[in-house]
């Protein structure tokens, strides 16, 4: 099937420069793209993958693709963050600047009149854990709350919606109805997670990208373009850890 799969990427106009693979992932239902830090592409297959609609999907997003392969390839990487107090985070679109605080006997990160507070710890690696965990439980529940009334206008019931590190991917919808979310995106406005949100959400009634898949998204959100145009803007800003 990968070779296959590899065929039909061939035809497509993609830059001679690009180095690109494809991988059959049988646990997968759906297209993944990963864009590595050198401006490798891997495409990530299902077994039973169409290789017609795996061509005709990532042809959609070659202009995004390319954009990001250009970012990676001269050195604009992963975003990294300081933390030192006044540093800003991003929550749901809004900005706080981050304190270090004495450290408790919990050691947690709390929102706190505007101000992101960190408490003290033994390394800067370990601070961004702790920062992470904070997006990631928060983020949670409020994304949790947000899919209700996204799921009901799409027509599924998710198992479960939760937060957590996605590595190079930003949703994932699993055979058993579950949602996940990267923690990284709680930092876009909520028009934004909402996005993604709807993408998994959408999964659950149409596993692969194509005609079908796009007419229903726009059913739930009707400005799909633009969101699609900002989140390609935002995504290369959002932070996942690195320090």
């Amino acid at each position: 099937m990968s070779l296959a799969v590899q065929s039909a990427l061939a035809s497509l106009p993609m830059p001679r420069e690009w180095t690109w693979q494809v991988v059959v992932r049988p646990r997968r239902r759906t297209l993944g793209i990963e864009i590595r830090e050198d401006g490798g592409v891997l495409f990530a297959v299902p077994a039973d993958a169409d290789p017609q609609a795996v061509a005709e999907a990532v042809r959609s997003r070659l202009p995004r693709l390319a954009d990001e392969v250009e970012r990676r390839r001269h050195g604009g990487g992963e975003p990294l963050k300081e933390l030192v107090g006044g540093t800003s985070f991003a929550y749901l679109g809004r900005r706080h600047r981050l304190k270090i605080v004495q450290a408790g006997s919990d050691k947690r990160v709390r929102l706190n009149q505007g101000w992101l507070e960190l408490p003290e710890t033994e390394s800067p690696r370990q601070g961004a854990r702790l920062i992470a965990q904070w997006y990631t439980s928060r983020g949670t529940r409020w994304a949790s709350g947000r899919a209700a009334p996204l799921a009901e206008r799409t027509g599924v019931t998710p198992r479960s919606v939760t937060v957590q590190d996605l590595g190079e991917r930003w949703g994932a919808c699993e055979p058993d109805g579950s949602i996940r979310l990267h923690w990284a995106l709680m930092q876009l406005p909520p028009s934004l997670v909402d996005l993604v949100l709807v993408h998994e959400l959408t999964h659950l009634k149409v596993p692969a990208h194509g005609a079908t898949f796009r007419r229903r998204m726009r059913m739930t959100l009707e400005d799909l373009d633009t969101l699609e145009r900002q989140f390609s803007e935002a995504e290369p800003s959002l932070w996942r850890g690195a320090i």
